[in-house]
């Protein structure tokens, strides 16, 4: 057997997430993996291990994902393997990378990192029609000076909670690595977000927390008093899926990855 890393990007706008769902509702996994059973031939249906399961409506341009097959079956298929892909695929999905991961890897628990990007108009005649499908409009006037100051107060390891959508038995202790916000055009500002791993639903809630702080709304310390509290406050909604999008995953060296792999599958606790 080898293992395989797909690096994928989609629009996520017709798709009900990433992960396969027993409704049958249009998944990424899905459509994915039943493309490479049929060109790869398989026996039995593709198992694809994702690094990031993005919700309902959350594009991607830069997420990754590995299964395993038969290295005879790479060995005949690998050369036409992205073409056969880009015939097969719907438009909003593309698979631009194929090839054997080395020995340790695994897209989800050998991850150092996952860097998003939140889109935000705030102009007052609202989003261009061309970029309505990936940007949000809010409408008030954002400061980035007080959208960084905010930020600076939730960086580093917490508990979550307050920002997350609680899993039976998960953890909600994150590493905050980076949150940074800049102006890219006259009328959008874009946050960057960057963590060790993400829990349901974090990266929009915490983003709406910081929109209040950078329209005025609250002071730039709500964000981080909110975090403390580990409760979720009445005042921050989860922002609209189709402004965030995974702009990368970050793996270590190919010597560390298995080490990588065992320090993640622990359960995390703050301090260590």
């Amino acid at each position: 057997m080898i293992r395989v890393r797909l690096d994928l990007a989609y629009d996520g706008t017709e798709f009900a997430g990433w992960a396969r769902q027993r409704s049958g509702l249009r998944t990424v996994q899905q459509t994915l993996e039943e493309a490479l059973t049929a060109i790869l031939r398989l026996p039995e249906p593709a198992q694809l291990t994702v690094a990031g399961r993005t919700d309902a409506g959350v594009h991607a341009a830069g997420q990754v994902a590995h299964f395993d097959l038969p290295e005879g079956v790479w060995v005949a298929h690998q050369e036409k393997l992205l073409r056969r892909l880009a015939g097969k695929l719907p438009m909003d999905v593309r698979v631009y990378r194929a090839e054997p991961a080395p020995e340790g890897f695994d897209a989800r628990f050998a991850a150092t990192s996952r860097r998003y990007i939140y889109r935000v108009c705030d102009s007052k005649e609202g989003t261009l029609p061309t970029r309505r499908g990936f940007v949000l409009w809010h409408n008030r006037a954002l400061d980035l000076d007080l959208l960084n100051e905010a930020s600076r107060l939730v960086l580093g390891e917490h508990d979550f909670a307050a920002y997350c959508k609680k899993r039976e038995g998960a953890t909600t202790i994150r590493r905050l690595l980076d949150v940074h916000w800049e102006r890219t055009r006259h009328d959008e500002v874009e946050a960057t977000v960057e963590a060790d791993a993400f829990c349901h639903s974090m990266v929009r809630a915490l983003v709406a927390a910081l929109l209040m702080a950078g329209d005025g709304r609250c002071a730039p310390e709500f964000p981080a008093e909110v975090l403390a509290s580990k409760e979720r406050h009445p005042t921050v909604n989860v922002l609209a899926p189709h402004g965030l999008t995974l702009e990368e995953v970050r793996y270590p060296s190919a010597e560390e990855l298995a080490a990588r792999v065992l320090e993640t599958r622990q359960m995390r606790v703050l301090g260590c």
